[in-house]
């Protein structure tokens, strides 16, 4: 574990999937915690799929693959690189055990940086193979819910840089989506106001076509708690659901899982990254707090 610190924030991370474990403003912890009742997991990286694919099995030049819903990597032990009091750098890389379910040469570095009351989450993935590498990337980190009262309805509220005219796609079955429909998300005052039922019958708020570059978290009362500012095309909004769980997770995407049915190759997937051989994709976002 190493810890990262400035007057402001003191953040943990793991080498354990390069993993987010806490981010606390005094006495105050942001992330969610991890609790298999809800969700066992913090904040893991989703590489080299974002989401699902189409019976957990996907297609190389016509040879199939199995992989489990969002990838590997938030499974496997990074290299610590290098750690200073406000920056810490780890890395992955292709191995044996990877290319037997993801033919990619890949080298994947991620590294956390504290800027005051701000935390960049830095991405990158270099191609050391001589052939193209084809990749999805994206963040799921759970945040809790402030001033949890499992009794109570109200959750907050969110709101993003754009006010009307958004819209969703939603997973349609086996974790997959149908993009032939498209939801118009509902605001009041330019707000989605957050209750305890809101994820049941929805499952994920998911914008695509870069739509949105921020989210915004407020409290009950309108205070403004915690923020997210990318430039991924899709983003992901979730908490589990049926459960009241005490947090949401807010997810900036360079990919999404498959459209239901999708049989074809893994390169023609919907929002997926290619990397000639020798180029490198650099990504950063921030989580900033109130």
């Amino acid at each position: 574990m190493e810890i990262l610190q400035n007057d402001i924030l003191t953040v943990e991370v793991s080498s354990n999937g390069a993993e987010l474990q806490s981010i606390r403003k005094g006495d105050v912890e942001y992330l969610w915690q991890g609790d298999p009742a809800y969700w066992g997991r913090r904040s893991p990286v989703l590489f080299p799929i974002v989401g699902s694919v189409w019976e957990k099995r996907y297609r190389v030049d016509g040879r199939e693959y199995v992989l489990g819903q969002h990838g590997f990597a938030r499974d496997r032990g990074f290299e610590l690189v290098s750690a200073s009091d406000t920056e810490v750098r780890y890395r992955l890389v292709s191995d044996e055990e990877t290319l037997k379910v993801y033919p990619f040469g890949f080298c994947l570095e991620i590294a956390y940086r504290l800027r005051g009351n701000e935390l960049d989450v830095v991405w990158e993935v270099t191609n050391p193979a001589d052939t193209d590498l084809y990749f999805q990337i994206g963040a799921h980190p759970a945040f809790n819910y402030p001033d949890y009262d499992p009794q109570k309805s109200g959750r907050g509220s969110l709101s993003f840089d754009k006010t009307e005219g958004l819209e969703c796609i939603r997973i349609k079955e086996k974790g997959c989506v149908d993009v032939s429909v498209k939801w118009p998300l509902e605001m009041t005052d330019g707000r989605v106001k957050l209750e305890k039922d809101t994820f049941d019958a929805i499952d994920t708020i998911m914008l695509q076509d870069s739509q949105i570059r921020e989210v915004n978290m407020f409290k009950e009362d309108g205070t403004p708690w915690l923020s997210l500012t990318f430039d991924a095309p899709v983003v992901g909004i979730w908490s589990p659901p049926g459960k009241v769980a005490p947090f949401i997770c807010i997810e900036p995407w360079y990919g999404r899982c498959d459209s239901a049915g999708y049989e074809g190759e893994y390169r023609d997937k919907d929002w997926m990254n290619r990397l000639a051989p020798g180029e490198r994709f650099e990504s950063v976002y921030t989580i900033r707090i109130a």
